[in-house]
């Protein structure tokens, strides 16, 4: 087995950096949490972050890609809602951009 080059060390101390701090992070939730108390109000929160998490992700996406983004979403979540699969949701999403972007759109 051969090291990497010495120009490489920066990348492999950055990726390595970086997966600490995603560690720490995660463990960083976890310990500020044990002191939250899980009041009703605070489990109807942590249910709902989920969702909020990918409203947040997914809207400027479908404003910055258009109107096919959009239809695409709604195709998506049509499928999940009917076949309860996420694969088939996920290749609905891709047809429906597919096709949009084919028709002009």
């Amino acid at each position: 087995m051969t090291l990497p080059d010495p120009g490489s060390w920066g990348a492999l101390l950055a990726i390595a950096a970086m997966a600490v701090a995603t560690y720490l992070c995660r463990i960083a939730g976890v310990a500020a949490m044990s002191f939250v108390p899980l009041t009703p109000h605070v489990r109807r929160g942590l249910a709902a972050l989920p969702g909020s998490i990918v409203v947040a992700t997914v809207l400027p996406l479908i404003e910055r890609l258009g109107l096919a983004a959009g239809l695409a979403l709604l195709a998506a979540v049509a499928a999940m809602a009917v076949s309860r699969s996420e694969l088939v949701a996920l290749l609905t999403g891709m047809a429906a951009i597919s096709a949009a972007r084919f028709l002009g759109f």
